[in-house]
């Protein structure tokens, strides 16, 4: 149904997408379905070369007043940060909320979340477990809800999530699609780290939030992360990971400094993040048991 009232809308919804064809569709389909209505919807083109672009803009042309399509000057590929700042400078509404062209929304997302960001005015994001989607491919493993790896239905306040959450942590990181930020906190905390690597996209704002900003982190599940070949974290080797972790914890390194985190709990994690790059016998250590530990998890469950 269609709440739309009169002046800006209450929430933008962002989606970014770079050749995704196959499942932009779907995604914007998701965003039309909330049961809450007062949102407009940001499409958010890196320099796409199929056919998404297309799909993109015969929505902003059928709904001028809820959908707009926008892309970086002379359509360029500027990559997943760069993409989510721009959608967002476009966007009007009070709250942000994130959706990634690969993934789907339950309908009720935004009508719970929006419940949560405004019976708590202090907290700056909302974030929940997401649903590894498996199952939309004919003989896909069986689906999994992915609990985020902190205490959940409570607001967490700074700076306890960065030595509790990866990835300086050992909990599970929220999927961008689960994420809703109030608009005032996402300017504050200076949005998207466009110099960031792909893999590692979310992790530069996510950082930043757990050092500026209450977040409620919930046992619900809003989205469907979908699992295929072409998504980034199955599609990077080892080495590629490791070289994105290494200048993310430069770049946060630098960033405690600047701000004067003098917390040695978090100073202590970062440490322990850094010890394989410091000590290459240590990284192969990692490996090789992270390896038998895959192997373990996958004998004793079927999926």
């Amino acid at each position: 149904m269609d709440h739309r009232v009169s002046g800006a809308p209450t929430v933008s919804i962002v989606v970014i997408f770079f050749n995704d064809g196959t499942f932009l569709e779907e995604a914007i389909t998701s965003a039309h379905r909330q049961t809450f209505g007062d949102w407009e919807l940001i499409l958010a083109d890196d320099g796409s070369t199929d056919e998404s672009t297309a799909i993109a803009r015969r929505h902003a042309e059928a709904r001028p007043d809820r959908v707009r399509y926008v892309e970086h000057e002379g359509h360029v590929n500027r990559g997943i940060s760069a993409t989510r700042n721009l959608g967002t400078a476009h966007a009007a509404g009070r709250y942000i909320a994130f959706l990634d062209s690969d993934d789907v929304w339950r309908p009720n997302k935004l009508t719970e979340q929006l419940a949560l960001l405004e019976a708590q005015p202090e907290v700056g994001l909302v974030f929940g477990a997401s649903t590894y989607w498996w199952s939309w491919s004919e003989g896909g493993r069986t689906d999994r809800d992915m609990p985020i790896g902190a205490a959940q239905d409570v607001v967490h306040q700074p700076p306890s999530l960065v030595t509790v959450l990866y990835p300086l942590g050992a909990g599970t990181s929220p999927c961008p699609s689960s994420c809703m930020v109030r608009r005032s906190e996402y300017e504050r905390i200076g949005g998207f780290e466009e110099h960031m690597p792909g893999l590692y996209d979310d992790q530069g704002f996510l950082a930043k939030a757990y050092l500026e900003t209450p977040v409620y982190v919930s046992s619900r599940c809003w989205d469907l992360y979908r699992r295929h070949p072409g998504a980034v974290t199955l599609s990077t080797s080892r080495a590629q990971y490791d070289e994105v972790r290494r200048y993310f914890l430069a770049w946060y390194e630098a960033q405690l400094r600047e701000r004067g985190i003098q917390d040695r709990a978090i100073w202590a994690a970062l440490r322990r993040a850094g010890l394989p790059y410091r000590h290459p016998w240590l990284a192969a250590t990692h490996r090789g048991l992270a390896s038998l530990l895959t192997r373990a998890r996958r004998s004793a469950d079927p999926r």
